[in-house]
């Protein structure tokens, strides 16, 4: 990709790539476009389809981990690889981070869709779209974009 790319161009790219997700059924830890992926994994594999390598994210995580483990692990990781921004600013292809109860860690990720929908893998279902309504948006703990090409961190 070259470095012209805005941060639009990027976001319609990450959708496309999404588009070809759905259905992946659900594998913990998993990152492999029909085969399987978590949530996280699927952000991986978009991620490993939209820079041409797999992000180096040392997050190992069993299904209870944001319950049993302190500190904001999850967002940690992404402050570290994407740019984080205001919710008021998150336009379809950003990554949506969600808690699923006040004073736990953020546990869940999905991409945000047009027509006020995300992509997002869960436990029991594959890659699917589900409307974003009132009960995600209240769980909502933080947003943030794929970089630029020029401006993401260097492999590490």
């Amino acid at each position: 990709m070259g470095a012209r790319l805005c941060r639009d161009d990027i976001r319609e790219r990450v959708l496309d790539i999404a588009a070809n997700w759905i259905g992946t059924p659900y594998r913990h830890q998993a990152s492999r476009r029909g085969v399987g992926c978590d949530c996280l994994g699927l952000m991986i594999g978009i991620w490993r389809e939209l820079y041409g390598e797999t992000v180096a994210v040392r997050l190992r995580y069993s299904p209870d981990w944001a319950e049993t483990t302190p500190g904001e692990p999850l967002l940690e990781a992404l402050r570290g690889h994407c740019d984080e921004l205001d919710t008021t600013g998150m336009r379809p292809g950003d990554i949506l981070a969600f808690r699923w109860q006040a004073g736990s860690a953020a546990k869940h990720l999905a991409l945000l869709a047009p027509e006020n929908r995300i992509i997002h893998a869960y436990e029991g279902h594959a890659v699917t779209v589900s409307a974003f309504v009132p009960s995600w948006r209240r769980r909502l703990a933080g947003v943030f974009a794929f970089p630029s090409p020029v401006s993401r961190p260097s492999r590490q």
